[in-house]
């Protein structure tokens, strides 16, 4: 069984990875900025560099509230908020069209964190575009949520599937599959769980988190 200190290790791996290539690039159009003499060639760094910087505050938000404890797992969490830093990285993979089916104005947080991260590995794997839609239902006390990514071509290794159904071993706890475990373990933890289906041109994740007994109602 992975450690929490192991699979902490691992998820501050996948965080670095996935800012390294706009922070890296941050960095490389300063270097460039600096030396280029062409205003016209300057112009273009420095709209790179809004890119870039875009890029990695939208992570950075996505990342708080995926994988952060701020508000800590009893409390409500606007949906609005949890749209707001989907759709910014679904505007930065560029050629996804997003979907939304969420009726409710909050969810729980802990149903927040796996619709984050549902979505963010439903967006990997739409490596050539296309559509991603999400939806999440209250329901006799559970929050059902789905994510369904349809495209061209569908990246999707089916270990992150494994993994979200609880159905790993520790040597297969990567960085890559470390969020998928950390939400199938909060989902388990609180008495719900996760599943996926994957066909050539579509992928469905689905799960039902229970919600916490004091906001029922």
């Amino acid at each position: 069984m992975t450690s929490q200190t192991d699979l902490a290790a691992l998820l501050c791996s996948r965080l670095c990875h996935d800012m390294l290539s706009p922070v890296g690039a941050l960095s490389n159009g300063l270097e460039l900025l600096a030396d280029e003499q062409d205003e016209e060639m300057r112009k273009r760094c420095v709209e790179l560099l809004e890119q870039s910087a875009k890029i990695s505050t939208d992570k950075l938000k996505f990342f708080r509230l995926a994988f952060g404890a701020a508000g800590g797992f009893g409390e409500n969490v606007p949906v609005e908020e949890a749209q707001d830093v989907v759709n910014a990285l679904a505007s930065d993979a560029k050629r996804v069209e997003l979907n939304w089916a969420i009726s409710d104005s909050s969810l729980p947080k802990p149903a927040v964190k796996v619709m984050l991260n549902l979505a963010q590995i439903a967006l990997d794997t739409l490596v050539r575009g296309g559509t991603l839609d999400i939806g999440a239902e209250k329901r006799e006390g559970n929050v059902e949520i789905v994510a369904r990514a349809a495209g061209p071509k569908i990246a999707f290794d089916e270990i992150i599937g494994h993994a979200l159904q609880g159905d790993i071993s520790p040597v297969e706890v990567t960085s890559r599959t470390a969020a998928a475990h950390m939400i199938a373990l909060l989902a388990e933890e609180l008495g719900g769980g996760l599943q996926y289906a994957l066909s050539e041109d579509a992928l469905v994740l689905g799960a039902v988190i229970p919600e916490p007994e004091g906001l029922i109602g």
